[in-house]
């Protein structure tokens, strides 16, 4: 006796990737990624607190060009979560549910994300 089939729902291998879907995904995994960061951050508070030979360690890690990188990728990943947030606050209070306005505001959080994090690292 076999078990009775259920349909599928249709799924990523279906759809064509649409900005909307790929922005989702995105504030997902940045969401993962900060609270990974948290855990770096995490040690490098530890670092301090453990003496000065465990922060010259901490301070080689983070200042090395793979250290930068890291730290580079977290901080946009940081102003993309803030900056999609901010949009999904507009669309619960019901602002920007039209094609034209999902877009362009998707496209602005991409941008402005970008240039708070060049904004950021120019300056440091």
């Amino acid at each position: 006796m076999t078990a009775p089939t259920k349909p599928l729902s249709p799924h990523l291998s279906i759809y064509r990737p649409q900005l909307t879907s790929v922005l989702s995904i995105l504030h997902r995994t940045t969401g993962v990624l900060l609270a990974i960061g948290t855990l770096l951050v995490c040690y490098w508070l530890f670092a301090v607190l453990s003496g000065p030979e465990t922060f010259a360690t901490a301070q080689q890690l983070f200042s090395s060009w793979f250290g930068k990188l890291i730290l580079i990728g977290w901080s946009w990943a940081a102003f993309y979560h803030l900056s999609n947030g901010i949009r999904h606050l507009c669309w619960d209070l019901g602002l920007g549910f039209e094609l034209r306005s999902v877009y362009w505001s998707g496209y602005s959080v991409l941008v402005i994300s970008l240039l708070l994090t060049l904004a950021l690292w120019s300056i440091s």
